[in-house]
Order: structure tokens, then C-alpha cells, then sequence
């Protein structure tokens, strides 16, 4: 099966440094790896809200490399470090980038995430046009 990398510009170094891609065209869709909530310079913010943009703000700078927008999201999953404690704001940054039909979704309680310091990560699976 042929499969596809997407680095963003501004993922190449962290890309290099982790040997990943964030990104990977494969049978049809984009598999994202996870996103954190460090903002451009790798900083990891105290505020849980900015975290959360922050991340979906990434995951759209891999989904726009692939010439896709949020609407190609067919499925998520989200890794949460006090998954009570701030899910009802994760759930309300959320819509601010997905609309109807809405992904396929499951949330993760977890005890810590790589990023020290981060409260979210989060995978995404897109469906390239004509997928179907």
C-alpha cells in the first residue's frame, strides 16, 4: 500500500527530531499523530482553553498540507490528563472547529501525556474527496 508523508513547514523539525511524520496519506484517508496544546514556539501554556486551540489550531495546519479542512475529520480521539475537570470547555472548543455531520469521537481519561505540562492530546483520522 503506498502511503504519503505531510510535513508542514512547521513540523519539519519536530518531525526530524521524533522521526514521525504528523501526518500520513494511506487507502484514502490522513491519519494525524497526536496533537498537544504547545503553541509555535513549545511553549506549553498554563490555560487549559489555549491548550485546546492551540492543538485543534495544528491539527488544521496538518489538514490544510493535505488540502483538506475540518469538515475531512471522520474520526477522533482525545487523551485527557483530568478528563472531568475541563471537558465541558474541551466539548465547547470542539465545535468551534467541527460541524455536522460530527466525527466519530472517544475521549480518554490518562494519566499523563509526553508534554510535560500538556492537559490534551489529540489523534485524527481524515477522509481524503472521494474516499467513499
Amino acid at each position: 500500500m503506498a502511503k504519503k508523508a505531510i510535513i508542514p513547514g512547521a513540523f519539519q523539525k519536530a518531525a526530524e527530531a521524533l522521526h514521525l511524520s504528523p501526518g500520513i496519506i494511506s487507502g484514502g484517508h490522513v491519519f494525524l499523530s497526536g496533537s498537544t496544546g504547545g503553541d509555535a514556539n513549545g511553549h506549553m501554556p498554563k490555560d487549559p482553553g489555549e491548550q485546546m486551540r492551540n492543538t485543534f489550531d495544528k491539527i488544521g495546519i496538518v489538514l490544510a498540507a493535505a488540502d483538506l479542512e475540518f469538515d475531512a475529520v471522520v474520526e477522533m480521539t482525545s487523551y485527557h490528563v483530568g478528563l472531568r475537570d475541563h471537558f465541558e470547555m474541551f466539548d465547547a472548543v470542539r465545535l468551534e472547529y467541527l460541524r455536522a455531520p460530527y466525527p466519530a469521537w472517544t475521549a480518554v481519561e490518562v494519566a499523563g501525556l509526553r508534554r510535560i505540562g500538556a492537559i490534551v492530546e489529540v489523534r485524527i483520522i481524515a477522509a481524503l474527496p472521494g474516499a467513499d
